[in-house]
């Protein structure tokens, strides 16, 4: 089976434009998110795919395999669908162009390590547990919940499941990190936002508002620190200063 890593890398963020070209210790953000996934086993090959000429010039200087999609998606799931149509692969990973310091062991586990179903839509997503209550409570975190097979049952930006018979809950979110096999990505393009994602404003939600399997992963201790701001940027910049002192 062959396994694809694909980076959405737009360059019109509304709180940080051009945030995949940001310096960081002398090299732009998309070279460390594609350097750091290069280094796990599993990945058959990893590519850019982006919707500016600027980002694709700069990663074929830096010698970055990338293709061009169209500026109108309004989702990492639609970029990765027409990247799809121009790389070859039974199983496509979203990687977060966002995160310089993206965490190489939630890459991994969300790489297939049996045969997955190829006649039918299938996805896997990465979660991992969240105990600090006020990241239970930000809405930007996507809280989840799965049977006991790991099957995706719902996901919501409020705190489930509700601990009213017992206060013995772990709650977990998903980090973005998320797999798809050729027809999972076929049918997110060519279906309509259902009523839960509507309501919620998830779009993963989709797959569950049509009846699609998505297994959830868990991640023990994973913490994932994505480039929103300028403040964001400035402690990933520090954070590599540590990690590499000599600039290496």
């Amino acid at each position: 089976m062959k396994v694809a890593g694909i980076i959405p890398a737009r360059y019109g963020s509304t709180r940080l434009p051009g945030k995949p070209l940001m310096e960081i210790c002398g090299k732009p953000m998309i070279w460390w998110v594609y350097h750091r996934c290069a280094r796990i086993s599993g990945l058959d090959q990893i590519w850019v795919a982006t919707d500016d000429e600027r980002i694709l010039m700069v990663c074929r200087r830096e010698k970055i395999p990338a293709v061009m999609t169209s500026p109108y998606h309004a989702t990492a799931a639609n970029r990765l669908w027409e990247a799809s149509r121009q790389i070859s692969a039974d199983f496509y990973i979203q990687l977060n162009g966002d995160e310089p310091l993206i965490s190489r062991e939630a890459v991994a586990a969300a790489i297939p390590r049996e045969e997955i179903p190829l006649d039918r839509e299938f996805g896997v997503n990465i979660i991992t547990p969240v105990r600090d209550p006020a990241q239970v409570l930000d809405d930007s975190n996507i809280k989840v919940v799965f049977d006991q097979d790991f099957r995706a049952l719902y996901m919501s930006r409020r705190p489930i499941p509700h601990p009213f018979r017992s206060l013995d809950v772990v709650y977990y979110k998903h980090v973005g990190i998320i797999g798809y096999n050729r027809k999972m990505l076929d049918f997110y393009a060519a279906s309509k936002p259902g009523r839960l994602e509507q309501i919620e404003g998830i779009d993963t939600l989709r797959f569950l508002d049509y009846g699609k399997e998505l297994r959830l992963i868990p991640v023990e201790h994973l913490e994932n620190l994505s480039v929103d701001t300028e403040k964001d940027l400035e402690r990933v910049r520090e954070m590599m200063k540590k990690e590499f002192p000599k600039n290496d």
